[in-house]
């Protein structure tokens, strides 16, 4: 390269240097938007029962409550591919939780993604989607969570690599994927829909697990399905109707899976089952009934035409006498299952999945439906991980996803031992 061309390439360098740091620099100090003022609240005691739903309904208990520990004290490590962040305690203690906040604090928290020292706050805390909770719902919360008994306490410090760990990489990936945003009513849509809308994109956040997510860990609010980093659980699509797709389900099949996190249909199982329990069970039938009426709507992706093959795949012998030996009993002999207890395996979506993580998962750790009101006596299927090595339930699986007229690429036991650790944690 000639000297002439190496200076025009250093100094656009420079610039793209130098426009780097004033964004970091503007993101850093720039005025957030004043919060809407408060609505004035009558009865306290409605107010924070109200919050209460709230906190069940955004499953703030889950993130927010250590293994064993007080709930919303605080302390959970959540994996990323950074490193791990650990939840803060939000009950009101003076010194380690929310005791010195305001309620505009709160809502800036939640709205703009910055804490209350003005701090920008890291996205594992989904204020992507917070965003769109409306002030009054961010006063009814905060009200409820200032109810709560105070716990000392003290904030973990997040565990997470340089230069993930700066302010100033925070600046620039909200610069580049965060705009506070505003529910507001769609007029072209009904009151059911709208409802819906709120509780699945804002407060119930569902896109932080459904959406597919790129190397900044960035996602949209488009319901496409995508592996959950860290955890290795596939959050299937809610826009297909191969993955987890409900448009085509009835209305009632669908607020019953959300309530009990079983039906004749689908059951809930790993990090779906945890929502399950925590939020959507306590969840209202309007509600409920408003976010199967959103699910239902979405526009769907189109169904994935299978590759044509003139060869038959080969006979699975070994994953055939496998499943007779461990699984026909409760599965079926032709993988038909047995009605209000064990799901059917010919036709089901979970088994099918692409990457296979879920199935995988579930045969290594065992399958447990969220006990619920609704379902206080879930079936459950052992774990498998002992008596199996990688090469047979990769055989297993292989099988079942290509028996009984189903269709799936077949698992490999590469595929199953990267799974096995993290299955039985």
């Amino acid at each position: 390269m000639s000297r002439q061309r190496w200076a025009v390439a250093g100094g656009l360098g420079t610039l793209l240097l130098v426009a780097l740091l004033a964004l970091v620099v503007w993101q850093l100090n720039r005025l957030d938007e004043a919060p809407p003022p408060a609505v004035p609240v009558a009865d306290l005691a409605t107010q924070r029962e109200r919050g209460a739903y709230l906190a069940r309904a955004g499953n703030c208990a889950g993130c927010h409550t250590v293994a064993g520990g007080v709930p919303y004290a605080g302390g959970r490590g959540i994996e990323t591919p950074f490193g791990t962040v650990f939840a803060p305690n939000l009950t009101p203690h003076a010194t380690t939780g929310l005791g010195d906040w305001s309620s505009e604090d709160f809502w800036r928290a939640l709205h703009n993604g910055r804490g209350r020292d003005g701090r920008l706050l890291t996205p594992a805390f989904p204020y992507p989607n917070f965003s769109r909770v409306t002030r009054a719902d961010a006063d009814a919360l905060f009200a409820y969570l200032q109810g709560l008994a105070p716990v000392d306490q003290p904030r973990r410090p997040h565990e997470l690599r340089f230069p993930y760990d700066s302010q100033a990489a925070l600046a620039v990936w909200r610069a580049l994927y965060f705009r506070p945003a505003v529910h507001a009513e769609d007029p072209r849509q009904d009151a059911e829909w709208n409802r819906g809308v709120y509780l699945v994109e804002g407060l119930g956040h569902c896109s932080a697990c459904h959406a597919p997510r790129n190397a900044l860990g960035a996602s949209g609010e488009q319901l496409g399905g995508g592996l959950m980093p860290m955890r290795d659980w596939y959050a299937p699509a809610l826009d297909a109707a191969h993955e987890a797709g409900v448009a085509g389900w009835p209305r009632a099949q669908v607020v019953e899976l959300l309530r009990t996190g079983r039906t004749e249909l689908a059951s809930a199982s790993g990090p779906m089952a945890e929502v399950v329990r925590g939020s959507t069970q306590h969840l209202s039938d309007a509600d409920l009934g408003a976010m199967a009426l959103y699910l239902q709507r979405l526009p769907q992706q189109p169904v994935p035409v299978a590759a044509a093959s003139s060869k038959a795949p080969p006979v699975n012998v070994r994953g055939e006498r496998l499943y007779a030996k461990h699984c026909a009993d409760c599965h079926g002999e032709a993988g038909e299952g047995v009605p209000g207890a064990y799901p059917a395996l010919a036709g089901n979506r979970a088994l099918l999945l692409d990457p296979p993580a879920n199935p995988v998962r579930i045969v290594l750790g065992g399958g447990f439906a969220p006990a619920t009101a609704g379902n206080p006596r879930p079936y459950g299927m052992p774990p498998f991980a002992a008596v199996l090595a990688d090469d047979e339930v990769a055989d297993l699986l292989s099988y079942t996803r290509n028996a009984w007229g189903n269709s799936a690429p077949p698992v490999t036991p590469l595929e199953v031992h990267r799974l096995r650790d993290r299955a039985l944690r």
